[in-house]
């Protein structure tokens, strides 16, 4: 194998299979969901969406709203659409036309966030769909074998870079402007553990962390989000400690919350700050790196326009992120709204204002109108006793949209009525979001939800009753459903 610090042939073969792993866990994760959130008799029905839009819009229904369901939008099509993801993740493991098959893995997911709307929307799914497309530069077209590699063109290097240091600072970036105190006294980490969608039990410990520690964590989150994401583009030296620092603070991340595929897809593009010369020698002793090709002068202009017009696009969303007035850079911002339904550019910064109280989303069933049983949740928190779970890298989407459906009020949210009557009607394909079916029988007759305020225990009070969370009742955040279709 030929050496060489630039050498990076062998590490975009390891990358474009971990991006592989990471699609193969987004698409089974949504496989055993897709039904209970827009199947014909799931929260946000696709079809009923299709059919609304088909009737408002002409021919830019298909560009506003991107989706091969559009062919067929069954309960069948949408669990096909889903194990054709899982196929593809599978043959791109194994590096069938890599580009090709990454082609399809992009269409697949970028068909099923389309119909899934609010459920499908978070910055990761953004994130796979925009890696995607920027990994075809650097995929080959035919087999990719170890025995037989060829280098990747640094332009398609630089983009995937270009994309993890935009995530990287972003984060810092939004945190730093959005005006939010506690990042600026440096308190944002004592209720990020209690306080993110879904903790993990190991988050509880990491909450009752001494006070100078979370301090002493927010600054280092900052060093590695803003200074050590400029490694990204260092020599190699600076660069590889650059990738040590990003890739530990994803894995600290991961080991506290529950994010879903988010952490590792960006450990996947961590990668790329590495070259081959880190990997063990017996895997360097298989790979045999052939000639790199030389594309036509026509090729290579095309992709750097192509490439061109993606960097002056993706600067956007950070000169936004400095509250620049993004008007003197026309026509860049309109070019990014139409695009937008393709996720080609899109928006990254995570926890920009942090949220310093936990309010939670209780749903509950009853059959009589009187004594309510509580929905348990697959990694929700709901029972004070239930300690809490580690379920990445599985999302469940309807836990973290309620997440979300608790910091506003029910008019803001109102898939949330729609959820609560397909209970009513013991649909069970919403039913298995759940954890256990409390009613499973008889669907219930009565469904309320109600707003509760929860904090971690601390460690005496843990040792005391053996509860995870304390958790006070603030009220009602819906009317009570009954099957009659009348509230009380």
């Amino acid at each position: 194998m030929a050496s060489g610090e630039n050498q990076q042939a062998l590490t975009v073969w390891i990358f474009l299979r971990a991006l592989a792993l990471v699609y193969l866990c987004a698409f089974l994760s949504l496989a055993t969901q897709i039904l209970g959130l827009v199947g014909s008799r799931g929260i946000l029905p696709a079809d009923q969406l299709l059919q609304a839009v088909a009737k408002s819009e002409g021919l830019s229904r298909y560009w506003d709203y991107p989706t091969l369901a559009w062919i067929n939008c069954s309960d069948t099509a949408l669990v096909a659409l889903c194990w054709l993801g899982i196929a593809l993740s599978a043959l791109l493991i194994l590096g069938l036309a890599p580009r090709l098959v990454l082609l399809g893995c992009w269409l697949s997911y970028l068909s099923l966030a389309t119909v899934c709307q609010d459920f499908l929307w978070f910055q990761w799914d953004s994130l796979l769909l925009e890696c995607s497309l920027l990994a075809l530069f650097v995929a080959p077209l035919r087999r990719s074998e170890l025995a037989c590699l060829i280098p990747p063109p640094k332009l398609g290097i630089f983009l995937l870079r270009w994309l993890l240091f935009r995530v990287m600072f972003a984060s810092a970036v939004m945190k730093l402007t959005s005006g939010d105190p506690t990042w600026r006294s440096l308190t944002a980490l004592n209720f990020h553990y209690q306080t993110q969608p879904l903790p993990m039990w190991t988050a509880w410990y990491a909450h009752g962390l001494p006070e100078p520690f979370h301090h002493a964590s927010v600054l280092a989150m900052f060093a590695i989000e803003g200074p050590c994401a400029f490694l990204i583009f260092a020599p190699r030296r600076f660069r590889l400690f650059g990738a040590f620092a990003l890739a530990t603070l994803q894995i600290l991340i991961l080991l506290t919350g529950n994010y879903g595929f988010f952490n590792l897809l960006v450990l996947a593009l961590c990668l790329l700050l590495l070259d081959d010369r880190v990997w063990p020698e017996w895997l360097r002793q298989r790979c045999r790196i052939e000639g790199a090709h030389v594309p036509s002068r026509a090729r290579r202009i095309s992709s750097l326009s192509v490439a061109a017009l993606l960097l002056w696009l993706s600067a956007m969303p950070i000169l936004g992120a400095f509250q620049l007035n993004l008007r003197l850079f026309w026509p860049a911002p309109e070019l990014v709204q139409v695009l937008a339904p393709f996720r080609v550019v899109n928006r990254y910064g995570l926890f920009a204002v942090m949220t310093t109280a936990r309010q939670e989303l209780i749903i509950e069933g009853s059959a009589d109108g009187t004594h309510f049983i509580a929905y348990e949740f697959q990694a929700k928190p709901g029972d004070p006793s239930e300690r809490p779970k580690f379920v990445t890298p599985h999302m469940p989407r309807l836990d973290w949209q309620l997440w979300f459906a608790a910091l506003g009020s029910l008019p803001d949210a109102p898939w949330v009525s729609s959820l609560c009557q397909r209970l009513l009607e013991g649909a069970p394909e919403v039913v298995s979001l759940f954890r256990q079916n409390p009613f499973p029988q008889t669907p219930p007759r009565f469904v309320r939800v109600t707003l509760y305020n929860y904090r971690f225990t601390t460690q005496a009070e843990h040792q005391k009753t053996g509860a995870w969370w304390i958790r006070q009742k603030l009220g009602a955040f819906s009317p009570v459903y009954r099957q009659d279709g009348y509230g009380w």
